[in-house]
């Protein structure tokens, strides 16, 4: 990470060294200096990392000298820009008394400044010279990982059969894919993260004497990140000609590309073949092969893994999906109990057995792994809990564990320089937490991660960074809203992540700390600040949980962490906000997000570089007239939401709907803070209607109260916002939204939430072609609104509450198109809905709720062939017991449904049942699927309502 280290400090120092060139005065020749030294470093970390990270002590201990360098160079920068804007800020005539007052300690601070750099500028010189002195030769341990890279793919074909688990059903669908009818050459990918067992399942196909004997020649070709494409083809050639018991020519070695091309060309020509490409990285690599395998009409067919989703080059896709518990445990126990008669857990093991699969979440390589290390230790219940509580250590330190790290750091360090912080970045959440995509943008922003251009915002950026770690496979996408780091992945990262120094974990008391870490996340209770206060490097502060630490210590925040960026006490217990907190004058990001504070003190005014602000949920109601002065925030998030109630899914409380948003009163005025991307939400009133089109800038804006008679204003100030990527809309109680009056609204809309009676559709929305999540609540109209929002071609998420008065509705064939969730909730009056086949190809929820007349279930719910998951809550009896009668026609008609949950009250509380299964079993005594409940994300997938 000492590359990333070194990067960041050389955009802080050229950006001080072009805006404050005379303030600098003396200390600017020294800071040139330690930036051409920090450039020359970075010349040499660049061919370093070429061969990628390095296992050699002797580099890791020079890089994580160099990356204190960076830290202390940083540290120093921040305390100099401190000093400088104490001074700016003050008045003339109070600047020149203080100025006289202060001068011996200003002529203090200089000088320690100064020699500081001197100190700074002597290490780097050190560090320097010790450059020249490292090995250059090629013994990175992602080298290492390259050389034998083939090797573990090729260990793959020699899998002992007994050994796989969970890959016949997957294997039976890739024949078939490679069999079917078609002549035109067909590429077929199989793709997902490193571990989840690409290369095992395809080995399998590979080898297959169905496989074999349909095609007349195959080869098996590993790419790696660095290939080069004469040996690539060279090898090609080799396979081919084996396959088919063939001489191999005695002169390939000595041809060019265009020879080999050719050659490929000549042989492939009038043969049927498969063709396996493993561990594709990008879309170069087929572009380079792809020219030398020809269509030929015979039925060829190409195969490739890929742990990017977005390659762009196959016909057909295989998203290998983790294993579910049952395979899991299976695997597990082959591993670690295999000289056990029947590889059977001993029962005194199998709580803390079942707690270590867990933790590895269906990934294959993860659980051979683990499973190996564990069939080494001694069967007790304390050796083996000893293990279960450090598993992260075991998977940084124990060499058993190399071929899993090494496949997984093969994705970290391929990651360009601006990624790898961001990546780091996913260890300060708690493990098993959804993390908020907007949320991880705004820190990256506030951190300094994400690049400026001109031509784009710099959450667009970021957005753009956090799409490309999920078509790397590295973050797990939850949803529309959310994003999540597999465990294993993440205790990958958490141990680069310690050991850069980058972020420190603390799990309560026994939480180790580490006075040179630039984050501390505090995620258990019994966590003391004042343990903390050699942690003056800290940059980000983060809290998770509610009691994690007392409230009294956050006084002692400011004079620990003076350089803080970002101060997160979302979810604390914390009853006020210290005035003390306006010391943190670096400060970019504070969150007291459902927190009891019931007021925001007038000191955090002088918070000047402040970009975001979250007060959601918390006591506040009104916001401070000083808030318009805040001339750098770019987020402010001050709503409130109330759920009724609750059900139950395994244990767990699931919201259900309905959602009631609260605004908060603003100031007049609020208008002026142009730098604003997001205001959400504020109660309406003449002004801030008239005024709020002023905020062009903003993606992301919340109204609540609207009246009747601002509705001509709104679409006026809507119409000036273009780039709106998110409008949430709640007219005062019983009155009507005046929507029409939008002629031509935001072209990038994504999320659209209309709250109140409508007379019609507005017009407009038909055009929302960007539109991605649509709510219509307490609409009330009187004409069915599904032909006009049925053809919308990126909705994925629609919810309709109380939004026509009809009794019937039609999804015809071809309608929403990529629709994958629909709520339909509170229709007092609907008794028949009917789906014509080929309508929401895409659907995989379905939740109704509170629709009193719909005793049936919808007509044609069979077309819906990839539908996983119904959800009925307070849905009459009737419909019920349908669903429960065994061999009954509904039964029928939802044998197809993974999930189908009934929800009702029970005893003051919301529970679910899952209906009997027997009559959902399928044919050939196939299991039946392991889902995932989706509600785990439905406040994440819902959370703009």
């Amino acid at each position: 990470m000492a590359d990333g280290a070194v990067r960041f400090l050389l955009q802080t120092i050229g950006s001080l060294l072009a805006k404050e060139a005379v303030m600098l005065g003396s200390l600017r020749h020294d800071l040139e200096y330690i930036k051409s030294k920090l450039e020359v470093i970075q010349s040499f970390l660049k061919d370093s990392d070429s061969s990628k990270e390095s296992s050699n002590s002797q580099k890791r201990t020079w890089r994580r000298q160099l990356n204190d360098v960076a830290y202390d160079v940083e540290d120093l920068i921040d305390e100099f820009i401190y000093h400088m804007d104490k001074h700016e800020h003050r008045g003339r005539f109070m600047g020149f008394l203080h100025n006289v007052v202060s001068l011996p300690r200003s002529i203090f601070v200089s000088h320690e400044i100064a020699t500081r750099l001197r100190e700074i500028k002597a290490n780097l010189l050190d560090i320097s010279e010790s450059a020249k002195l490292l090995p250059h030769e090629e013994s990175s341990s992602l080298h290492d990982a390259n050389e034998s890279w083939p090797y573990y793919a090729e260990s793959s074909h020699f899998v002992v059969e007994e050994e796989l688990v969970g890959i016949a059903e997957n294997k039976d669908e890739l024949i078939g894919w490679l069999k079917d009818k078609e002549p035109q050459r067909r590429v077929v990918s199989v793709v997902g993260m490193g571990g989840l067992g690409k290369t095992t399942l395809i080995t399998k196909v590979f080898i297959s004497p169905v496989v074999k004997q349909h095609f007349q020649c195959y080869a098996w070709i590993s790419v790696s990140q660095s290939y080069k494409i004469e040996e690539l083809l060279q090898t090609l050639i080799a396979e081919l000609y084996v396959s088919t018991k063939e001489y191999l020519p005695d002169n390939i070695s000595q041809m060019d590309y265009r020879q080999l091309v050719q050659m490929l060309i000549n042989y492939l020509q009038d043969k049927r073949y498969v063709i396996v490409l493993d561990d594709v990285w990008n879309r170069q690599a087929w572009d380079d092969m792809s020219i030398a395998i020809p269509s030929n009409q015979l039925g060829s067919r190409v195969m490739l893994t890929t742990r990017n989703r977005e390659l762009g080059v196959e016909d057909k896709v295989f998203r290998l999906q983790p294993l579910d518990e049952t395979d899991s445990w299976a695997l597990f126990c082959r591993k670690a109990f295999w000289n056990i008669p029947n590889k059977s857990c001993p029962q005194e093991l199998k709580r803390i057995a079942e707690a270590i699969v867990g933790n590895c979440e269906g990934l294959p390589l993860a659980i051979v792994a683990v499973g190996g290390i564990m069939s080494l230790k001694e069967r007790s219940e304390l050796e083996w809990k000893k293990v279960g509580d450090s598993l992260s250590w075991e998977m940084s330190n124990n060499p058993d564990l190399d071929r899993m790290k090494n496949i997984l750091l093969h994705s970290y360090y391929d990651l360009p320089y601006h990624l790898k912080n961001c990546f780091l970045y996913f260890t300060v959440f708690p493990r098993d937490r959804m993390i908020r995509r907007a949320e991880v943008i705004r820190l990256w922003v506030a951190e300094g991660f994400v690049e400026t251009r001109r031509d784009l915002t710099m959450e667009d950026i970021a957005e753009n960074y956090l799409n490309e770690f999920i078509h790397r496979s590295m973050i797990q996408a939850v949803g529309t809203e959310s994003c999540r780091l597999h465990d294993v992945m993440r205790d990958l990262a958490q141990s680069i992540a310690e050991e850069e120094n980058f972020c420190m974990l603390c799990h309560g008391k026994e939480g180790r700390q580490d006075f040179k870490a630039r984050r501390l996340s505090i995620q258990f209770s019994g966590g003391d600040i004042s343990r903390s206060a050699s942690m003056s490097r800290l940059r980000s502060f983060f809290v998770f949980g509610k009691d994690v630490i007392p409230s009294s210590s956050l006084n002692r925040i400011s004079s620990t962490f003076r350089q803080l960026r970002v101060l997160r006490l979302e979810d604390s217990s914390i009853h006020r906000v210290p005035d003390e907190l306006v010391n943190l004058f670096n400060l970019r990001y504070l969150s007291l997000r459902n927190t009891k504070v019931r007021e925001l003190p007038k000191s955090l005014a002088r918070l000047r570089n402040l970009e975001t602000l979250d007060i959601r949920h918390s006591k506040v109601t009104k916001l401070p007239d000083w808030i318009k002065h805040m001339k750098n925030l770019r987020h402010l998030y001050t709503y409130r939401s109330a759920i009724v109630n609750y059900y139950y899914v395994c244990g767990a409380p699931i919201p259900t709907y309905r959602y009631i948003r609260k605004g908060i009163q603003a100031p007049s005025g609020i208008c002026v803070l142009k730098c604003l991307r997001s205001l959400m939400s504020v109660e309406a009133n003449a002004e801030i209607v008239q005024q709020v089109g002023n905020l062009t800038q903003l993606r992301e804006l919340g109204i609540t109260k609207v009246r009747k008679e601002y509705g001509k204003e709104l679409c006026s100030s809507i119409q000036r916002m273009k780039g709106l990527r998110l409008l949430h809309i709640t007219a005062n109680n019983g009155e009507t939204l005046q929507m029409e009056e939008l002629s031509s609204p935001p072209h990038g809309l994504q999320r659209l939430v209309l709250k109140g009676h409508l007379e019609k559709l507005p017009h407009w929305m038909t055009s929302l072609r960007n539109l991605t999540c649509l709510c219509l609540d307490l609409s009330e109209l009187k004409e069915d609104p599904l032909p006009q929002i049925g053809p919308l071609p990126n909705l994925l998420v629609l919810l309709l509450s109380k939004a026509y008065r009809g009794q019937q509705l039609c999804f015809v064939a071809g309608c929403f198109p990529r629709l994958e969730s629909l709520y339909l909730i509170t229709w007092e009056n609907l008794n028949h809905v009917r789906i014509e086949q080929g309508a929401m190809p895409s659907i995989k929820m379905l939740f109704f709720s509170r629709c009193v007349g719909l005793t049936t279930l919808p007509e044609g719910i069979e077309h819906l062939s990839g539908l996983r998951e119904l959800h009925l809550k307070e849905m009459p009896e009737e419909l019920i017991e349908q669903l429960k009668k065994d061999g009954s026609e509904v039964q029928k008609m939802v044998q197809h449904i993974p999930s189908i949950l009934n929800i009702f009250p029970k005893e003051g509380k919301w529970v679910s049942e899952d209906f009997p299964r027997l009559f959902c079993q399928l044919e050939n005594g196939l299991k039946r699927p392991q889902i995932a409940p989706s509600w785990e994300c439905f406040s994440r997938e819902c959370s703009f309502v």
